[in-house]
């Protein structure tokens, strides 16, 4: 009997090696090294899907000789999904979704099962974690009855497939793929091998089957998905739903798409009947801003397609250190640092001797150049203790010499103004002209941070 070969992984990163280390070499983690019994070369790579596919050898093409069709996609109830999406599930798709434990993954993909499946789409929802009693009394809670919803409890890929190919339906949801293991694959289930494994095995029967396959991935520490990297190359896209668990608001964001922006966010309400889309995030956003706070702007931000305000909050207050601190929730350090910059050079503020700490109210992550003057204009206010206008909207990039440059898609930008109810926008003046102001409002262009602030905060 001839020994079984081992070897080192890295379960962050995948890094193979024939000897153990406490530091991996691909990815710097420490202790992430597992000892793995090596595959012989087998046939595993067949499968219930694969037969097909095997037989047949298809030549290359010309790309003016392939036929362009357009396939029809899979539209779900809930607008904030589709937009994610790019506009509703892709047949033949593979999606992976991440989140924190508790966020609610399996609450969404639990829901979105129910709406596809009282539209007579069959749908397999296969629980990892969770008997099938379990996931029933789930769906009791959440209202689910659809009879075109089964659900199986299985972790074997192999029973997967053959569940799978019995049924042939047209969505299937894996909770989750570090529970799934390959019968082929002597490591344990959740590891590198077993993950890339049974990804390819299910990549393969989206694509050959046109069966729209969801994942869900667990996320590590740092907050990235378990496994190794090539997971997020594998699929056609990659969600991360996004929240704190003791809030009710959640932030479905696209960091991959293939069929879609990678720009969307979907914003959802935890309730006890579940999750429920903010059609207006706008709104959620603001309600509960300070009227007449010295510090406050609101911006007009693009996320993907739709225009959302939100409220940008600085505290502007002397140092008690050496070196004064610079901290930032929601927005990019080195942003804060170099309008600050700016605003010491170009403006004359004295800031060298001031502690900054800046804040997107909501947990919104902005980081496009648009929202730059914003920053400027609220800390500015901050330091002189000036609010701004409460009905002011504020939004433009800033150069490194002070002058404001143009953003895009000023018309939205300004439209979703209007629908909130604010009076006056404060807009790069190379972006007036070209198109049509809406009534109600007043847009006020400006060409330098001094003449916005002198607009804002009146000097």
């Amino acid at each position: 009997m001839s020994k079984r070969k081992t070897k080192f992984s890295c379960q962050h990163c995948g890094y193979e090696s024939a000897k153990w280390m406490g530091k991996c070499p691909g990815c710097g983690s420490w202790n992430s090294m597992v000892e793995e019994i090596e595959e012989t070369k087998s046939s595993r790579r067949g499968g219930a899907f694969s037969g097909a596919t095997s037989t047949k050898v298809q030549k290359p093409q010309s790309i003016t000789n392939i036929e362009s069709t357009t396939e029809p996609r899979i539209y779900t109830k809930s607008p904030e999904l589709n937009r994610v999406l790019g506009g509703g599930i892709v047949r033949g798709s593979l999606v992976l979704i991440g989140g924190d434990p508790g966020i609610g993954k399996s609450t969404l993909l639990l829901q979105t099962s129910a709406q596809l499946a009282m539209n007579k789409h069959k749908v397999l929802y296969i629980s990892g974690e969770e008997s099938t009693k379990q996931t029933k009394l789930r769906a009791d809670r959440l209202g689910i009855k659809a009879e075109d919803l089964y659900v199986h409890a299985e972790t074997n890929l192999e029973s997967i497939t053959e569940a799978i190919s019995s049924m042939n339906p047209e969505l299937v949801i894996i909770d989750s793929i570090q529970t799934i293991y390959h019968g082929d694959v002597t490591s344990a289930p959740g590891s590198v091998s077993q993950v890339r494994e049974c990804t390819a095995e299910l990549m393969r029967i989206a694509k050959t089957n046109g069966i729209a396959i969801f994942i869900v991935g667990h996320v590590t520490k740092e907050g990235s998905i378990a496994g190794p990297r090539l997971l997020e190359h594998m699929v056609d896209s990659v969600l991360y739903f996004e929240g704190e668990r003791h809030h009710t608001y959640r932030i479905l964001r696209a960091v991959k798409n293939r069929f879609g922006s990678t720009n969307e966010m979907g914003i959802f309400e935890m309730k006890e009947s579940g999750l429920e889309e903010v059609l207006n995030p706008s709104e959620i956003f603001l309600e509960e801003r300070s009227q007449g706070a010295a510090g406050s702007v609101v911006v007009a931000s693009m996320e993907g397609t739709r225009p959302v305000l939100v409220e940008l909050q600085a505290l502007i207050s002397p140092t008690s250190f050496g070196n004064p601190r610079r901290m930032s929730t929601g927005l990019d350090h080195n942003r804060v640092s170099l309008i600050m910059a700016v605003l010491e050079k170009r403006v004359g503020l004295l800031l060298q001797n001031q502690d900054a700490y800046l804040k997107v109210a909501g947990g919104v992550k902005l980081d496009e150049p648009a929202i730059d003057l914003a920053v400027a204009v609220s800390i500015a206010s901050s330091f002189k203790d000036a609010p701004s206008n409460p009905t002011d909207v504020v939004v433009g990039e800033v150069g490194l010499t002070g002058e404001v440059r143009r953003v895009s898609r000023i018309e939205q930008r300004v439209q979703e103004a209007v629908k909130l109810g604010f009076k006056r926008i404060i807009v790069p003046e190379k972006n007036l002209g070209g198109w049509k102001i809406p009534e109600g409002i007043d847009v006020v262009g400006v060409s330098t941070v001094s003449e916005a602030l002198q607009y804002t905060l009146g000097g």
